[in-house]
C-alpha cells in the first residue's frame, strides 16, 4: 500500500469513529434536561468547601456511600487531614442522647477545629482537639423554632417561636423577649416581602451582647386567602397581602441588651409605612446605622441611631433619585474602626464603593460602566477591598482588588468566568470556584499577594456523551444603540437549507439576568433537549434586566412591559432575518415577570406567535405587591395610564394564536386570582384561552413535578409549531 493509500485509509478511519461516536451520543429525557444537573448530571464539586472560621484553613466534607468524613486543609501545603468523621460525631451525639446522623450534617466553623451544626432541633458545638471529639455546647430548641441567628463570638442564640421572640444568652435557660406576636404582629423575620436586600430579620452585634430585631405590624394590611386542595374539604389559609396603591405595613427595629435584660426601639420617627433597610452595628456597638427609605422609594436618608436609647444620632447623607432609589447592601466596616465604611451606591448610574471616613465622604473606590456584585472581604497588610464585579463583561464575573488609599484596582482573575469566591479570614487566600461556556467548573486555592496557587478540583464535562447543542453569543442593539446580550441555540442536526420552528424564552424584569459566562453555555438544558427536538431557541436580556446599571434598569420606570417588548421584538427581528428560522412557527415562553412579557407580547403585538406558555403571570400591576411595584411604577394613584397600558384584561379580545396559562394554586407571590381573573374575562370574550393549574406549589413548580410540567410545555410547542 503506497503512502496516498495509507493516508486515505486513516481519514475514513478517523471521519468513520467520528461519526459513529457522534452516533453514539445521547439525547436527554426530559428528567435529564429539567432535573439533572441537580442529580445524575451534576457537575462535580467540593461539598461544604469553606474557610474555617477565623483559620487560614479551608475544610470540606466527603459524603458518599464508603466515606463520611470532615477534612481540614492548610493551604501552605495542601496536605488534607482527617478533622473528623461520621461515626465519631455519633458516638459523641450518642452520648448527649442526640439521634444518630446518617451523613455529615451542614457544619459551620468557628475556628480550624470548632464548628457547630443543627440536628433533631438542637444546635451542637464541637471541639476537636488531637484524635478525640467533645460537644462543647448543645442548646435545644422547639420544634417551631424559625428563624434561628446564631452569635459566632458567643454562641448566644435567638429564635422565633410561637410567633414569639426567644433569646438564649451565656448557656441560661431561653428568655421569651415579646409576649404580643402573632400573625398581625411579626417579630424577626425578614420584612418588606424580602425587597431591598432584606433576607433576615435578627442581627447579632459584633461581640454578641446585643440584638437588633425587625419588629413589623401588619395588621392593617388586606388578609388573602390561600386554598389548601389537600383535605376535604378544602382549607383556606390567610396571608396578609399588601397591594401596590393600598395599605402597606409598618415596621420598626428593637435591641435587645443580654446583660441588662430590657429592649429599646430604635426611634425611626413616621410615616410609619417607609422601608428600614441595610441595617448595619457599627464595631464598637455604639450604634445602628438603618437607610430609611419613603414609601415613594425616591428619597433615601443613612441615619445613625443609639442603640442604648434609640435616638437618632444623625443623618450622614441623603439620596434622592426622580425614578427610584434602591439600598441594597449594609454598610460594611472594614476594621473595627468605627469611624470607617463602606457603601455601595448607584449615584453615578452604576453599583460602586464609596469609602466614609467620620461621617463624610473620602472618595469613591471604584467607577465605570460596570458594577460592583459582591464585597468578598478585606486584607489588612495590602489595605485593600476585594471584590467581584462585571467589568470585563455583564456576562462574567470575575474577582478585582481596590487600595483604600490610592483607588488602585487590580483584577485577580486569570480565567475570564464567572467566578464564586471565598475569601479567608485575614483577607491573603482565596477559594476560587469559577465556570464558564467551556468549563463545568474549577476550583483553585490562591494566594492573592504570592500569587501560589494550587488547582483542587477540575470538574468533568457530565453531558459529553450527549447531544448538546450548538450555542451562539448574539449582540444585538436597542432602538436607542443599547447593547443587547443574546444566546441562539441551534437544533441538533443544523441544515441551513431548513427551516425550523423557534422558541423565545424570556424573562427581562429586574434584578434577573439569563445570558452569562458559564456551564452549560446554553442556560439550560431543556433548551438542549428542544434543540435535539428541533427547534431553535433564543433568550435576550432586554432593557430592565439585571447588571448592566442603574439607566439599563431603570429605563422601564412607570411602564413596565413597553420598553422590554420593544427589546424582545427586536429580537424577533433578528430572528425573521435567519433564512433557516421559520417565521409561521415561532412560540414564546415565560414564567412570573416572563410570564407577565409572554401575555403582554401575544396580546399587545398579536401575531408575533403562533403560540404562548405564561406561567404565574402578573395580569395586572395593581394586584401586585406594594414594595416591588411602587419601585418600579410609582402607585396606581400617581400612574394611572402607566398601569392602565400594561393591564392585560382588556386586551384579551386582542389573541391571535394559542395561549397556555399555568398558574400554582398555592402562589403567594403573584396571587391565583391573577390568572382566575384572566381566564374570566377570555370567557366573557368569547376568547379560547388554555389553562393548566398545579395544586399545592406555589409561584413555581418543583421537584419531581418540574418534569411534568416541562413536558407539559413541550408537548404544547410540539402540537402548535410542528
Amino acid at each position: 500500500m503506497n503512502r496516498k493509500s495509507i493516508v486515505y485509509a486513516a481519514l475514513i478511519f478517523i471521519i468513520g469513529y467520528a461519526s459513529n461516536a457522534q452516533a453514539q451520543k445521547q439525547h436527554f429525557t426530559m428528567a435529564e434536561a429539567v432535573n439533572g444537573m441537580a442529580g445524575k448530571l451534576a457537575i462535580a464539586t467540593m461539598k461544604q468547601l469553606q474557610w474555617a472560621g477565623s483559620s487560614e484553613y479551608y475544610s470540606y466534607v466527603v459524603n458518599n456511600d464508603t466515606e463520611k468524613k470532615v477534612w481540614i486543609v492548610n493551604p501552605e501545603n495542601f496536605i488534607p487531614n482527617e478533622l473528623t468523621n461520621l461515626d465519631q460525631l455519633n458516638k459523641a451525639l450518642d452520648k448527649k442522647g442526640v439521634k444518630k446522623l446518617s451523613a455529615i450534617p451542614s457544619l459551620s466553623f468557628l475556628t480550624a477545629n470548632t464548628f457547630y451544626f443543627t440536628t433533631d432541633n438542637k444546635v451542637v458545638e464541637c471541639n476537636v482537639t488531637g484524635d478525640k471529639l467533645n460537644i462543647t455546647n448543645l442548646t435545644k430548641l422547639p420544634e417551631d423554632a424559625d428563624p434561628t441567628a446564631i452569635d459566632t463570638s458567643t454562641m448566644n442564640l435567638a429564635y422565633l417561636s410561637n410567633n414569639n421572640l426567644f433569646v438564649h444568652s451565656n448557656h441560661e435557660k431561653a428568655l421569651q423577649i415579646t409576649n404580643d406576636g402573632s400573625k398581625d404582629i411579626v417579630y424577626g423575620k425578614a420584612v418588606h416581602r424580602d425587597e431591598f436586600g432584606i433576607d433576615r430579620g435578627l442581627f447579632w452585634s459584633p461581640s454578641g451582647r446585643h440584638l437588633a430585631f425587625y419588629r413589623m405590624d401588619q395588621g392593617m394590611v388586606e388578609d388573602y386567602p390561600v386554598v389548601n386542595w389537600d383535605s376535604v374539604p378544602a382549607t383556606v389559609k390567610f396571608v396578609k397581602y399588601p397591594f401596590a396603591g393600598r395599605t402597606s405595613h409598618e415596621v420598626t427595629l428593637g435591641v435587645y441588651d443580654t446583660k441588662t435584660k430590657s429592649t429599646v426601639y430604635l426611634k425611626t420617627g413616621t410615616p410609619k409605612d417607609q422601608y428600614l433597610t441595610t441595617v448595619t452595628w457599627s464595631p464598637d456597638e455604639k450604634y445602628i446605622y438603618v437607610s430609611l427609605l419613603n414609601r415613594d422609594q425616591n428619597h433615601l436618608w443613612m441615619n445613625r441611631y443609639d442603640a442604648h436609647t434609640g435616638e437618632l444620632v444623625k443623618t450622614l447623607f441623603e439620596e434622592k433619585n426622580d425614578k427610584y432609589v434602591e439600598p441594597q447592601h449594609p454598610l460594611y466596616f472594614p476594621t473595627d474602626d468605627p469611624n470607617r465604611f463602606i457603601w455601595w451606591s448607584q449615584r453615578d448610574g452604576y453599583m460602586h464603593l464609596y469609602l466614609y471616613v467620620n461621617d463624610k465622604e473620602a472618595g469613591q473606590l471604584t467607577s465605570g460602566n460596570w458594577v460592583v456584585n459582591e464585597i468578598l472581604g478585606y486584607n489588612t497588610k495590602a489595605n485593600e477591598i476585594i471584590f467581584t464585579s462585571s467589568k470585563e463583561s455583564p456576562m462574567q464575573k470575575n474577582v478585582y482588588g481596590v487600595k483604600l488609599d490610592t483607588k488602585e484596582m487590580r483584577r485577580f482573575s486569570t480565567s475570564f468566568a464567572t467566578h464564586t469566591a471565598q475569601l479567608s479570614h485575614s483577607g491573603v487566600w482565596l477559594i476560587d470556584n469559577f465556570t464558564s461556556r467551556e468549563i463545568p467548573r474549577a476550583i483553585d486555592v490562591c494566594n492573592l499577594y504570592t500569587k501560589d496557587e494550587k488547582r483542587i478540583l477540575t470538574s468533568v464535562n457530565t453531558v459529553l456523551n450527549y447531544h448538546t447543542a450548538r450555542t451562539e453569543q448574539i449582540n444585538l442593539h436597542a432602538e436607542d444603540g443599547t447593547v443587547l446580550y443574546g444566546k441562539l441555540i441551534y437544533p441538533i442536526d443544523f441544515d441551513s437549507t431548513k427551516k425550523y420552528p423557534t422558541i423565545v424564552y424570556l424573562y427581562n424584569g429586574p434584578h434577573v439576568q439569563l445570558n452569562k459566562e458559564s456551564f452549560p453555555f446554553s442556560g439550560n438544558l431543556w433548551y438542549d433537549y428542544m434543540a435535539q427536538h428541533g427547534y431553535f431557541m433564543f433568550v435576550m436580556d432586554g432593557r430592565g434586566s439585571s447588571n448592566r446599571g442603574f439607566g439599563f434598569e431603570s429605563v422601564t420606570h412607570r411602564q413596565l412591559g413597553t420598553v422590554e417588548m420593544d427589546d424582545q421584538l427586536e429580537g424577533v427581528k433578528f430572528l425573521k432575518a435567519l433564512p433557516f428560522v421559520d417565521t409561521n412557527r415561532m412560540g414564546v415562553y415565560g414564567w412570573s415577570f416572563g410570564g407577565f412579557m409572554t401575555t403582554s407580547l401575544m396580546l399587545r403585538h398579536p401575531g408575533v406567535f403562533k403560540c404562548a406558555v405564561a406561567g404565574g403571570p402578573v395580569m395586572d400591576w395593581s394586584m401586585y405587591e406594594v414594595m416591588y411595584t411602587e419601585r418600579y411604577m410609582d402607585t396606581p394613584q400617581q400612574n394611572p395610564e402607566g398601569y392602565k397600558a400594561n393591564v392585560l384584561f382588556d386586551k384579551v379580545k386582542n389573541l391571535q394564536g394559542k395561549l397556555l396559562v399555568i398558574h400554582g394554586a398555592s402562589d403567594e407571590t403573584v396571587v391565583w386570582e391573577h390568572s382566575m381573573k384572566f381566564i374570566k374575562k377570555s370567557v366573557d370574550e368569547g376568547v379560547q384561552v388554555d389553562y393548566y393549574v398545579y395544586p399545592g406549589h406555589a409561584h413555581n413548580v418543583r421537584g419531581k413535578d418540574r418534569v411534568h410540567l416541562m413536558q407539559k410545555i413541550t408537548d404544547y410547542f410540539d402540537v402548535n409549531l410542528k
